[in-house]
């Protein structure tokens, strides 16, 4: 297996499906972090289509419905692992995607505009598979062939205290290879 990320940002070997939640990163900004997030939309439920709903802006979040909590919010990721590896593109490598938030690495503010995201699909207090594993290594892999990236890193380890993914469930000696792990 192999993920080949092209010039234009795109990885050839993923489903693309563009989020509308992206911008421009700041001009010259190298992107040096790799950020592992988890999702699944409901909680616990997998293989379905909300998590690309969520970062198109199409999911129904009438009144009353699980996914009300999420009316109105704008995010994305660059990335989406299934539960069988399969890999999903939202946004491309060189632009911004909306995934950290309110965040912090190495004392330096913003991490979207320096990061890749990955969203594993998954919750934060269980197990992930080993086919997500292995995507998750070949993506890095793809992603150090073009860009500088200099460690990896949680959602909760650069915005601690107000995320938990990807959680305790997540196995970091599995995870990534060639990157550091330090944690903020």
């Amino acid at each position: 297996m192999r993920f080949e990320v092209g010039a234009t940002g795109w990885v050839r070997q993923a489903r693309c499906l563009e989020s509308p939640n992206q911008d421009a990163r700041p001009a010259g900004m190298p992107i040096e972090l790799l950020v592992v997030h988890c999702i699944s939309l409901p909680r616990g439920s997998y293989g379905g289509p909300a998590v690309a709903d969520l970062f198109a802006n199409r999911l129904d979040t009438a009144a009353g419905g699980p996914f009300a909590e999420l009316a109105g919010l704008r995010v994305s990721s660059h990335f989406l692992i299934r539960r069988d590896g399969e890999l999903l593109q939202f946004v491309a490598c060189h632009r911004r995607a909306w995934h950290a938030g309110l965040s912090q690495w190495r004392g330096r503010r913003r991490c979207n505009d320096f990061s890749i995201g990955v969203e594993l699909e998954g919750v934060d207090d269980g197990p992930f598979t080993a086919a997500q594993y292995l995507s998750l290594r070949v993506l890095q892999a793809g992603l150090q062939q073009r860009y500088p990236l200099r460690a990896i890193q949680g959602h909760s380890d650069i915005a601690p205290g107000r995320k938990t993914d990807p959680g305790v469930g997540f196995d970091w000696t599995k995870a990534g290879q060639g990157l550091a792990r330090d944690i903020v």
